[in-house]
């Protein structure tokens, strides 16, 4: 099965994707920068990095909060 791509604007998928790359965070710890970086470190992250902005962002982590019930 080959594995999707992801997109700035997959952000359940990209979510999913975090959760099972790094099961151990501390999301109350985990700043905008660090976070963009482990989005684009995801295997099939298929975007342009310089397209994220900290909405984005702040969407994402809001998204993991609630999928790990924070």
């Amino acid at each position: 099965m080959s594995e999707s791509k992801l997109y700035w604007d997959s952000t359940y998928e990209i979510v999913l994707a975090l959760m099972d790359a790094h099961p151990e965070v501390e999301l109350e710890d985990l700043a905008l920068g660090e976070l963009s970086q482990r989005i684009v470190d995801l295997p099939g992250f298929d975007d342009d990095p310089a397209l994220v902005n900290d909405a984005i962002l702040k969407d994402i982590l809001r998204d993991w909060y609630e999928e790990i019930g924070g």
